[in-house]
């Protein structure tokens, strides 16, 4: 089993070259949240030549729409949702100085050659950890497009956040490794 590494954003080019398919990782310092809606207006604004409402060079962007926080609570549950949704839109925010995606399931091709050119990582994070996954953040502000509830850009604190690198700056892919394992091993 390999050694358990913590990274802490905004990550450098040396810090994403490390990562390799099947690290675990645990995160510390800063993420942000966005899915699809926001993603969209991004892209939008992108296109448009106009100003994002946050410096993407270096950061983290974790799929996810968190619930309302319970009384005591910095955070609701927090799951990853499927990344395949923002493949239409990820490569122009990696060109922006995006260096990691968190989510769930595979990622476009357009993504996979994206990730070699600008130099980025994709995680998965637990489906079904929701509340496990909360437990990580320690603080959440909404920084953008507040009007889309869950969907807003948010910017969270988080402590020892439990990522697995399944799609690194090389082009590997724990997905596709982990079909011809299997197979390897039904063959046998």
């Amino acid at each position: 089993m390999a050694e358990m590494k913590t990274i802490t954003p905004p990550l450098r080019h040396e810090d994403v070259a490390d990562l390799k398919v099947g690290d675990a990782v645990h995160i510390t310092g800063v993420i942000y949240t966005a899915r699809d809606a926001a993603h969209k207006r991004l892209v939008e604004l992108i296109d448009a030549g106009e100003k994002l409402p946050l410096d993407f060079e270096g950061q983290i962007i974790y799929y996810a729409g968190p619930t309302p926080a319970k009384p005591g609570k910095v955070i609701g549950s927090v799951g990853p949702t499927t990344s395949g949704r923002m493949d239409p839109y990820a490569p122009k925010l990696l060109e922006q100085g995006l260096k990691g995606m968190i989510g769930k399931g595979i990622r476009g091709s357009n993504v996979v050659e994206a990730m070699k050119k600008w130099k980025a990582v994709y995680f998965a994070a637990t489906g079904g950890a929701a509340a496990l996954i909360a437990k990580s953040v320690v603080s959440v502000e909404i920084v953008a497009y507040e009007d889309l509830g869950a969907e807003a850009i948010r910017k969270l604190e988080v402590k020892n956040f439990p990522a697995i690198v399944v799609q690194d700056t090389y082009g590997g892919n724990l997905y596709e490794e982990g079909v011809r394992q299997y197979r390897k091993t039904d063959a046998e």
